[in-house]
C-alpha cells in the first residue's frame, strides 16, 4: 500500500501562537503599512485566511502583537531592573544612546510602538496602543515606586508621573532622531538632566549620592 503524509496540523492555540510570533516579527522590520499577511501567513506555513480566521483583520491583528509587546516590555523591564543597583539606573540605562537605538532598530518592539502611535486614529490600534501605552506606564512605575522606597528615586511626585514623565523623554528622543540630526552631546545632556528631575527631593538619606557615575 502506498504511504501518504500530510503535514500534521497544529491544535488551535498553537496556530494563534505561531501566527502571532511571526506578525511581531514581520510588522516589527516591515511596519505596519508596508507589512503583508500573506508574508505572515508564509512564514507559519498557513493561507491568509487563516491568519484572517484567528484574528479578523490586519488591524486587530496588529492590535494583538501590541498588547503582546507590551507585555515583553514589561517583562524586560523587571528583568533589566533586577540586574542594576536602583531603579535611577534602570531610567538611566533606557536613556542611553545605545540602548535606545538598539530597542528602535528594525525588529525592535520599541518600532512597534512607533508604529501603533502614527497608526492610532485607526479605532482599533487606537484602542489598543492607549491600553498598551497604560501598561507600559504602570509597570515602569511599579518600578520606580520601589526606587521611591529604596532612597534612589524622589517621593514627592507619584510614580506614574515620573513613569509618564520618563517615556515622554524617550519619544521625544526618538522623535529628535527620526526628523532631524541628533547630537550625542545634548542627548547625554538632556538624560543628565532627566536623571536630575528623577533623583531631586530624595530626602537627606540619598545626599551624596547624585554624582555616581551613570550607565550607559
Amino acid at each position: 500500500m502506498a504511504a501518504t503524509t500530510s503535514r500534521r496540523r497544529l491544535p488551535a492555540p498553537a496556530r494563534r501562537e505561531s501566527i502571532l510570533s511571526a506578525a511581531i516579527s514581520e510588522f516589527g522590520h516591515a511596519g505596519y503599512d508596508r507589512a503583508r499577511v500573506a508574508d505572515i501567513a508564509g512564514r507559519v506555513g498557513v493561507t491568509e485566511p487563516v491568519v484572517f480566521q484567528n484574528f479578523g483583520t490586519k488591524a486587530e491583528l496588529f492590535a494583538a502583537v501590541l498588547e503582546r509587546a507590551s507585555g515583553e516590555l514589561v517583562r524586560y523591564l523587571q528583568s533589566l531592573h533586577g540586574r542594576v543597583s536602583g531603579a535611577d539606573e534602570l531610567v538611566a540605562i533606557l536613556l542611553g544612546s545605545g540602548h535606545h537605538d538598539r530597542l528602535h532598530s528594525h525588529g525592535g518592539l520599541g518600532l512597534i510602538f512607533t508604529d501603533a502611535a502614527e497608526q492610532r486614529s485607526e479605532t482599533v490600534i487606537g484602542q489598543a496602543f492607549r491600553h498598551a501605552h497604560s501598561r507600559l506606564i504602570e509597570g515602569l512605575a511599579s518600578l520606580l515606586r520601589q526606587g521611591q522606597e529604596e532612597g534612589s528615586v524622589r517621593k514627592d511626585v507619584e510614580a506614574v508621573t515620573l513613569a509618564e514623565f520618563v517615556l515622554s523623554q524617550i519619544h521625544a528622543r526618538h522623535f529628535r532622531q527620526r526628523h532631524g540630526k541628533a547630537s550625542r552631546v545634548l542627548e547625554e545632556d538632556q538624560r543628565g538632566a532627566v536623571l536630575a528631575v528623577l533623583r531631586s527631593g530624595r530626602g537627606p538619606q540619598a545626599q551624596g549620592t547624585g554624582s555616581r557615575r551613570i550607565p550607559s
